[in-house]
């Protein structure tokens, strides 16, 4: 194992945590995007050219991005007032090294892992360009369109504005009799045919 695939690692390792414990939405975003770049150098220095490539396509070009842009869109980078981190958050990491312990040792103590590794493919990214551009290239589309399609939507329903409050029509008061200016305790005699009028609507 080489020192860049180490370094690699560990900073993958810490951008997926960053992303997980940073209270800024924007700040795990653009860590989450760390990780999948990390991800994908994994990918690169193991000889696994299409996943890598594929990686930093669609994960750090499309999924980190879209992330990035509708918490922008949605205005909710702001900072939340309360810890993102529960009250359980030990027993989650010891939950998490007991289930890392338990299939670290199911690997180890495998009888396939000395088996001889089955001889690789020869297929490069090339020939798979060329079968995703010939006899894919329906699907592909189809996948294509409908990322955009689910992408046109969110956007509209981020910036769909409220609509404006209807204005009421002023509903006119009943005629009720009012104090005479000089005498507050004595009614203004109302208009003749008022009490009419509000009878017959």
């Amino acid at each position: 194992m080489s020192l860049i695939l180490v370094i690699t690692a560990v900073v993958t390792l810490l951008a997926a945590v960053a992303a997980m414990s940073l209270r800024n939405l924007v700040h795990s975003a653009l860590t989450l995007a760390v990780s999948f770049s990390g991800v994908a150098a994994i990918y690169l220095q193991l000889n696994a050219e299409f996943a890598g490539f594929t990686e930093i396509l669609v994960y750090v070009g499309a999924i980190a991005i879209l992330i990035v842009m509708a918490i922008l869109l949605t205005r909710s980078g702001e900072t939340p007032e309360k810890s993102v981190l529960t009250s359980g958050w030990l027993a989650g990491i010891a939950v998490t090294a007991l289930v890392f312990t338990i299939l670290g040792w199911a690997v180890l103590s495998s009888s396939a892992l000395p088996a001889a590794p089955a001889v690789p493919p020869h297929v490069t990214v090339k020939d798979i360009g060329m079968q995703l551009m010939t006899q894919y290239v329906l699907p592909l589309e189809i996948i294509g369109l409908v990322l955009t399609v689910a992408m046109i939507g969110a956007v509209v329903i981020a910036c769909k504005e409220e609509a404006p409050a209807r204005i009421l029509p002023v509903v006119a008061k009943t005629t009720e009799p009012q104090p005479a200016p000089g005498n507050p305790a004595a009614p203004i005699p109302a208009a003749a045919g008022a009490f009419k009028k509000a009878g017959a609507a």
